[in-house]
Parts: C-alpha cells; structure tokens; sequence
C-alpha cells in the first residue's frame, strides 16, 4: 500500500503529448519517516504513522521526543489504515518516488477556512426577491420550519462556518514524479492552502 505526506506548494498546467492542457497541482514530499506502527493484537487496528517535517523539540511532548529519540522531531504525524504492517519498520524513510506517473490516488486535507458565512453562500441558497415590498432580506434564509416542533431541527442549514474541514478528493492521477526535487504533480485541484499538510494514499480497488 502506497501512502505518504507532503505539502500543497502551488498549482500550474503541464501539456501532454498530445498538445492536452492538464491543470496540475504541486506537492512538495520530502521524506516520510515511519514513526510508530498499530498491531491488532496490541491496538485492535493495524495502521502505519507517518511522521513529516521538523519542530524544534521544545514543541514536542516528552513522551514522543523519547519514542521518536533519532528518527526526528516531526512536525507532523498522521495515522494510515493498513490491511497489514508487515514490511513495515519504525525509522523506515518514504521517498516521492513510491508513486509512478499514471498512480491513481486519494488526498485528504483541510479545506480554507472561510469564517462566518450565511445560507447564500455556505449552502447556495438564491435569497429573496429584491422588490414588491422585500427590504434588507435579499440574502436571508426564510423560513426555517413549521410552529410545530417549536425548536430548529438538527442539520437544517443555517448560517455558520465555512470551510476549515477535512476533505477527501478520490481518483486524482499522478501526472509526474520529480524525486530530485521531492515534488509529486497531480492532477486536478487539492483542497487547502498553500503549505497545508496533505496525506496521500493509493487507491486499491476491491475485487469482483
């Protein structure tokens, strides 16, 4: 199973050979060090930590710092399910370089934070008429149910935060592979900002 972290630099468009206008984003993947792994004996689970970046040590718990000890003081861990943890090792590096161009993967990141928004925006409403008696109400929501149960229901869509959410984006293809650079160029958009944290894994398809 292929998996690793990286960070989201920028977005560009790359030509294929057929003269194709592909727009790309870039990630920059310096090397993964496996940090921990999850046993089902042990856990009840079987998953693999990654560990990317680096953190001054003051920053870091006493009980990772001495888990961790020479691998490094990363800046990130993030945990991957995995059928099994064999092949796997505490102190194992991850290269850009697991990934071939053609790959179809997975990206998970936190989308941009947008702050408070209203029910046009964060949910698409169209908002109200902007004549025939309607004033200062052009973007309100209206309505939000019946007098009866005289409460608002859970999940009816309101006014509140955008964004800043964990987003997973599926079936994206590995356009390029640049392990001297420790880039990946995937195709299509990756949600977050620049310099965000985004966890990649291999797509495996079930068998029929």
């Amino acid at each position: 199973m292929k998996i690793l972290l990286g960070q989201k630099k920028s977005m560009t468009q790359v030509f294929q050979d057929d003269g194709t206008v592909v727009p790309v984003t870039i990630i920059q993947v310096t090397p993964n060090v496996v940090a921990d792994l999850r046993t089902a004996e042990r856990h009840g689970y079987q998953a693999v930590q990654l560990g990317y970046g680096s953190r001054s040590p003051r920053r870091i718990a006493k009980p990772q710092r001495q888990q961790w000890q020479a691998m490094g003081n990363f800046r990130w861990v993030r945990e991957f399910r995995v059928p099994t943890t064999e092949g796997w090792r505490p102190g194992q590096k991850i290269e850009a370089n697991v990934f071939q161009p053609g790959d179809t993967v997975q990206v998970t990141a936190t989308s941009k934070g947008r702050g408070f928004a209203g029910v046009v925006k964060r949910h698409h409403f169209r908002g109200g008429p902007a004549s025939h008696g309607h004033k200062d109400n052009l973007r309100a929501p209206g309505s939000i149910g019946a007098t009866f149960p005289q409460h608002v229901l859970r999940g009816t869509r309101m006014a509140g935060r955008l964004g800043h959410a964990r987003v997973t984006i599926k079936n994206l293809k590995v356009v390029a592979v640049k392990p001297e650079r420790h880039e990946l160029v995937l195709s299509g958009a990756v949600p977050g900002p620049r310099n965000g944290l985004v966890m990649i894994q291999g797509r495996t398809h079930a068998k029929r």
